[in-house]
């Protein structure tokens, strides 16, 4: 199977490029493909003919997207609707990559691929406007959403948590802020899974379990060795964040569980993340 990735470049790009061993892949990142230029786009796609078309492609930057929600739209909501006009044009298919963040959290039990969107921040409402012109613009599609990415390639949370604990000794994270930390590595085999299977639809991928940031933090510095760092609690109005974040979305992953794809604990997952990453015990001595 021909295979382009945007965002190829990317965390999840690079981690999708390793698993995709058994396919002919092309991954191309912003400078050699703007996902919002049409005929660069149709370009692109008549010269590498591909069978499908992973669209990792966007601006995650949560904050960022708030300052300029005109910019999320265009990158995240009118971005996606264009990768799909150009894959109905040259016949190829379309896994879209979304976001838990489409979901509002107020619920306290995982949502299911058939619970209504209501995002209350502006990048969960580009990335569900990214969802809604893709369903529009082609049957053959896949939209994959998963939460709180990590993996090789870029300091995600995991090393920003050992960096701020080896400066200050001690932390403050949110309890109220709930999700499914997820490895790229991981996610990056469950959606060669998909796609080897054809799946179309929506399609819920994480790490199984969930965690509050705090949580997470806790157990970053428990597997990175011995150590005396304190991590205290907070809410996210008493960190004084700019935006909302959804309290609690986690995702139930039900639909690619009927296909036999599942991924493992996110702990599990966590701790051969930092092994890979030279993360040693003691490091935090």
């Amino acid at each position: 199977m021909r295979v382009l990735i945007t965002g190829g470049h990317g965390q999840l790009g690079r981690a999708l490029q390793a698993a995709l061993t058994h396919d002919e892949v092309t991954a191309l990142g912003h400078p050699e493909l703007d996902i919002t230029d049409r005929e660069r786009l149709s370009d692109a796609l008549a010269r590498f003919r591909p069978d499908l078309v992973i669209h990792a492609a966007a601006w995650t930057d949560t904050a960022g997207c708030e300052r300029d929600p005109a910019r999320a739209l265009r990158v995240n909501g009118e971005g996606p609707g264009i990768v799909a006009e150009a894959c109905r044009a040259a016949g190829a298919a379309m896994l879209y990559v979304s976001t838990n963040e489409v979901f509002d959290g107020e619920t306290s039990s995982p949502y299911s691929e058939n619970d209504s969107p209501n995002p209350i921040n502006a990048y969960g409402r580009s990335k569900l406007e990214g969802e809604d012109r893709v369903q529009a613009g082609l049957e053959d599609h896949c939209i994959v959403r998963t939460s709180w990415l990590y993996g090789p390639g870029r300091d995600s949370f995991p090393e920003k948590i050992l960096a701020a604990a080896r400066e200050r000794r001690a932390l403050r994270l949110v309890t109220d802020e709930v999700a499914s930390p997820t490895w790229t590595v991981d996610l990056a085999q469950a959606i060669s899974g998909l796609a080897r299977e054809g799946a179309t639809g929506v399609q819920h991928l994480t790490n199984a379990g969930s965690c509050s940031r705090k949580e997470w933090a806790e157990e970053i510095v428990r597997l990175a060795g011995p150590n005396d760092i304190s991590i205290e609690a907070t809410t996210q109005s008493e960190y004084g964040s700019p935006f909302r974040k959804p309290p609690f979305s986690a995702l139930a992953n039900t639909n690619a569980a009927r296909l036999g794809i599942t991924l493992r604990p996110w702990q599990e997952a966590l701790a051969d993340h930092l092994q890979d990453a030279n993360v040693s015990q003691g490091a935090l001595r």
